[in-house]
């Protein structure tokens, strides 16, 4: 079926957040005398609750059937989706209609350079860390103070500088984030939500499957297929020269090239962060 990769992923997506909530949670009563095979809400009861026939949410969370947008809206209603889990669910949906009325989807490029223009940006950019993501939060360009406030980046081959990468199979990364859990979590979210949009992408594939080998935690928190999709947020680093500080940091997309975004991590002025902040842009503009 064309498109089935994104309804496999829906299917696969729905089933994990019924085995999420129990009867009771969803206003179902305990069937007495009923032994329950399953973790969470058996698939007739999630039909039930979203008023269509059994075989219907078999065949959706299979990947043989798209859900009406009626029928996708109960769905997300009844098993307690949020924001972002809707949007991602909708997105997979909608996907799927894109790739039945082409011929063939288009190939995305393995890792594109950074926009001239982001580029010229982070030259100007001496006082705040600023860093362009690419696809798959692929690490494309960054500034000095960005790479004195992580890690060199430079000192990293360029097909292993992905962010997500970094955060499971650095040590530095897991120093340098006393939060490295929470971080590494949103990363598996964030990056989840992005397979959405291709689910057949050979590079994410790749990553995926790398990082599954390579790290237990990846693999656990990747088969909980939990989404996230986050534009600003904070972090708390420790840093081995200023100490620690936690910085706020925004992420804006670039309309010349929508793959790629622009983050920037910023402090309160005033604040003790901000101090050690500027202190670490200062050493940085001292080196030759």
């Amino acid at each position: 079926m064309t498109g089935s990769a994104h309804l496999r992923e829906l299917g696969e997506f729905l089933k994990h957040r019924r085995g999420e909530l129990t009867p009771a949670q969803v206003g179902l009563p305990e069937r007495a005398h009923t032994q329950r095979r399953v973790q969470g809400l058996r698939r007739e009861e999630v039909a039930e609750l979203a008023a269509i026939s059994t075989d219907y949410y078999v065949r959706i969370e299979q990947g043989r059937l798209a859900p009406s947008p009626p029928v996708l809206d109960s769905l997300a209603r009844e098993l307690r989706l949020d924001a972002d889990q809707r949007t991602y669910a909708e997105g997979l949906v909608a996907q799927a209609a894109r790739a039945g009325h082409r011929k063939a989807a288009p190939r995305r490029s393995a890792r594109p350079t950074a926009h001239p223009h982001l580029i010229r940006l982070l030259g100007q950019l001496t006082a705040t860390p600023a860093i362009v993501f690419g696809p798959r939060l692929d690490i494309l360009a960054w500034n000095p103070l960005a790479a004195e406030l992580l890690c060199d980046f430079a000192a990293v081959p360029e097909p292993e500088r992905n962010y997500v990468r970094m955060v499971f199979t650095d040590p530095v990364m897991r120093d340098i984030y006393p939060d490295w859990e929470d971080v590494a979590r949103t990363c598996v979210e964030v990056l989840r939500m992005e397979a959405g949009t291709n689910p057949t992408d050979p590079a994410l594939t790749a990553l995926v499957g790398e990082l599954a080998v390579a790290d237990q935690h990846f693999r656990a928190w990747w088969a909980e297929h939990r989404v996230a999709h986050q534009d600003f947020g904070s972090k708390r680093i420790a840093h081995s020269t200023v100490g620690e500080l936690t910085l706020d940091w925004d992420t804006f997309r670039y309309a010349g090239a929508p793959e790629q975004q622009l983050v920037l991590w910023s402090a309160d002025p005033g604040t003790p962060d901000a101090e050690r902040l500027a202190a670490l842009a200062r050493g940085t503009a001292q080196k030759p």
